[in-house]
């Protein structure tokens, strides 16, 4: 029987991480549903592995995670895998706030969309590129919300307060490019790395 898109994403990666440039061939040639279940077919050796190969491997921008074509405003759903022990299965939702250069913006807004949101609140963000490593990584920022309610979204609310200073303060996460849909990130809080990380497989 053939593998699955999971299982075979896997054996690459267990096999030729060293070579990101197979791995992102491999994505790229699947569809979107099963790029996405790729993704969220990884596991935390998985994505440990992987995060270190693509290091430097591809440039990673603001409007590789919201497309020129896309309105302003408009979200696009990245769907995500992380390497917490339960609750794995995630969204986060991006868009690039009104009146920025589509192409360049300076910023985006996003926040997350999992299983236990009304309770530990949207986690908004502010995503930008890294100042260390400007078209290397981006920082998903949850120290800052949004300056205005994109409408549609859940109202805003700070990370610094109730359950949601437990799960989002003070974090930033770090994405990499691992290919045209899908990046990798690992998060960090006031600076210090968790040893957590994440993959995001954008809508086709």
């Amino acid at each position: 029987m053939p593998a699955t898109p999971a299982e075979a994403f896997r054996t690459l990666i267990s096999e030729d991480a060293s070579r990101p440039g197979e791995i992102a061939a491999y994505l790229d040639g699947l569809s979107h549903a099963e790029r996405v279940e790729a993704v969220r077919g990884t596991r935390r050796s998985d994505q440990r592995r992987l995060y270190d190969a693509v290091d430097g491997f591809a440039a990673v921008t603001l409007a590789d995670l919201v497309p020129p074509a896309t309105a302003d405003l408009a979200t696009v759903r990245h769907f995500g895998k992380n390497t917490l022990p339960a609750f794995t299965h995630f969204e986060k939702r991006f868009c690039r706030p009104a009146g920025l250069d589509a192409e360049k913006p300076e910023e985006l807004y996003g926040f997350n969309f999992q299983t236990l949101q009304p309770l530990t609140g949207p986690g908004y963000f502010v995503a930008v590129d890294s100042p260390e490593r400007p078209g290397r990584e981006v920082h998903v920022d949850y120290r800052r919300v949004p300056l205005t309610q994109p409408p549609g979204l859940p109202p805003l609310r700070s990370n610094e307060r109730g359950l949601s200073r437990f799960v989002y303060g003070f974090m930033v996460d770090t994405l990499r490019r691992v290919s045209e849909h899908v990046t990798i990130g690992s998060a960090a809080r006031r600076g210090r790395d968790l040893g957590s990380w994440f993959m995001l497989c954008r809508e086709a």
